[in-house]
């Protein structure tokens, strides 16, 4: 089972305006409400893939009773937690010639929130795969991670951590199955700056004698780059397509990989597939379905380094 955690989900309220002025109101030609948050995106592709997973987090207020309802309606299942104040954000995106989006802050979490959360994930078994993703809301502490990490370290519960900079460094220490940096966050973390494939495998190796399993480094129009815990190293490219949406492509990598190495046990079928969802949503207005999925899948090929 897959559980893949949202500490800070939103309703994203996509708005579409021919032309964005700030010298008189403007208004929108289409509106459409999404769930959103870099867990929840791996929960939808996961769905899309078949594979039985669910997603965890905090929701508040009514806006967190109409983001749950969204989530169920689309079949994901999900398991949040309920604040006793608060609300879930909003965040607005404007989509005009140019966009711009303005993501709200969410609700306050208290301890006893916190401390909810981490029982309920106490129950994951041997196994099973937890996903961690994304920032973390200012009212949680820094350790939030770890302290997840810890409650489960030793139990044979596979971590996967889409996180950077010191929430990265402090999760490493768990033996984290997979780690899914890009090129410039990877730079950032050592301090450098990563441009060929043997600087990238170089700086992906010290991440994994840091504790990293298997690090998988997105390349933006160069696909991405997989150094795994065999240490082989594979990378795969981009297919043809016309850039729709930046949004979700690396959560759908993650989704795609984990997908794949759940299915096949092989990792350069879950680079192949997690490359394949990255792309499909990237060729989408929203996230990755299961046709565009496959239609890429068929177009790409894994390359050993």
């Amino acid at each position: 089972m897959v559980y893949t955690v949202t500490l800070n989900p939103a309703l994203d309220y996509v708005m579409k305006v021919g032309k964005l002025r700030y010298d008189d109101i403007n208004r929108s030609n289409e509106e459409t409400l999404y769930g959103g948050g870099k867990g929840i995106n791996v929960s939808y592709v996961l769905t899309e893939l078949g594979v039985e997973n669910k997603a965890l987090g905090f929701v508040a207020g009514f806006t967190g009773d109409e983001l749950q309802r969204i989530l169920e309606e689309d079949g994901i299942a999900c398991d949040f937690n309920k604040l006793s104040s608060g609300m879930t954000r909003i965040n607005v995106k404007v989509k005009a010639e140019t966009e711009l989006d303005i993501n709200a802050d969410g609700p306050a979490i208290s301890e006893e929130d916190v401390a909810k959360l981490i029982e309920k994930l106490s129950a994951l078994k041997s196994g099973d795969y937890i996903i961690l993703a994304g920032s973390i809301p200012k009212t949680l502490p820094d350790d939030i991670y770890e302290r997840i990490l810890a409650t489960l370290e030793g139990r044979g519960v596979n971590f996967v951590v889409d996180a950077t900079g010191d929430l990265l460094k402090m999760v490493l220490r768990f033996k984290p199955f997979l780690v899914k940096p890009n090129h410039h966050e990877l730079g950032d973390f050592f301090g450098v700056t990563t441009k060929t494939d043997s600087e990238i495998e170089e700086y992906a190796r010290k991440l994994q004698e840091l504790g990293a399993r298997n690090v998988l480094v997105s390349r933006a129009k160069d696909g991405a780059l997989l150094v795994d815990e065999n240490g082989n190293v594979s990378k795969i490219g981009n297919a043809e397509g016309k850039l729709v949406n930046s949004v979700g492509c690396g959560d759908s990598m993650v989704a795609g990989f984990v997908a794949g190495y759940l299915k096949s046990g092989d990792y350069e079928e879950a680079l192949h597939l997690g490359a394949a969802c990255g792309n499909a949503t990237a060729f989408s207005e929203g996230l990755a379905v299961r046709s565009e999925i496959d239609r890429v899948y068929g177009t790409l090929g894994v390359t050993k380094v």
